[in-house]
């Protein structure tokens, strides 16, 4: 059971000081009645809930498929710069949602954003085994050596180390790499510890979801209810 007031701001569709106000006008009602006061106690699952006639659907979670552009931070606020949240409208921005992981700035691609937290630290906990598959334009010619040692678990030049991933050849500049982690600019960094740095980069999957070739660049759409079971089950 939850407040009134929660369910209905948790929407993003109002505020909770305007959520009050549409409750002093007599403009919400609860299961065919005038709601009570903003403290009254609901199943939002089970409450059929109106404002002004019209029927609030309740979402426990959002699960929004981003396919992110080049030139905007994975971020969820930044005072200088446009996030990829910029692109949602305000009721999505108002609900909470996070990205996912984070894709660089000129990094394009798939993008959960979601306020799942369990999910989220599911998909990016290493331990879970969750695999993110990147499609990369390289400068040089890629050989089977990097494979050989993307296969191994390469350490930079810092020393961190990374675990075995997959590397598979496309073409003499382009390749698929398959991480289960994902430090700060890994597979750019791991690319240029082979002397082939990136010249474009684009994630493609996390785990069983993926990249809906539909959406171009700034597009999103939310998840299907089998995208979602299925990503729970994979994570």
């Amino acid at each position: 059971m939850e407040r009134l007031d929660k369910v209905l701001a948790g929407t993003g569709r109002w505020s909770r000081r305007e959520v009050k106000e549409l409750i002093r006008q007599c403009r919400v009602t609860v299961d065919g009645r005038p709601a009570a006061s903003p403290e009254e106690k609901v199943d939002p699952a089970a409450a059929e809930l109106l404002v002004d006639g019209e029927t609030v659907t309740w979402e426990q979670y959002v699960y929004i498929m981003l396919n992110k552009p080049a030139g905007l931070l994975s971020a969820t606020e930044d005072s200088r710069q446009k996030t990829v949240l910029d692109l949602l409208p305000g009721e999505l921005r108002r609900r909470g949602l996070a990205p996912v992981g984070r894709l660089d700035k000129d990094t394009e691609g798939l993008l959960l954003l979601t306020d799942d937290g369990e999910l989220t630290h599911r998909l990016l906990s290493p331990k879970y085994h969750v695999d993110k598959v990147y499609f990369a334009r390289v400068a040089g010619e890629l050989t089977e050596a990097d494979v050989a040692a993307f296969a191994a678990g390469i350490t930079l030049g810092d020393g961190l180390v990374c675990r075995p991933a997959g590397l598979e050849i496309l073409s003499a500049d382009t390749c698929l790499v398959t991480l289960q982690e994902g430090k700060f600019h890994q597979v750019k960094r791991m690319l240029a510890s082979r002397g082939k740095p990136v010249l474009h980069l684009k994630r493609l999957s996390m785990g069983a979801l993926q990249l809906d070739d539909g959406l171009l660049p700034g597009q999103f759409r939310r998840l299907t209810g089998e995208e979602i079971r299925v990503l729970r089950g994979n994570s």
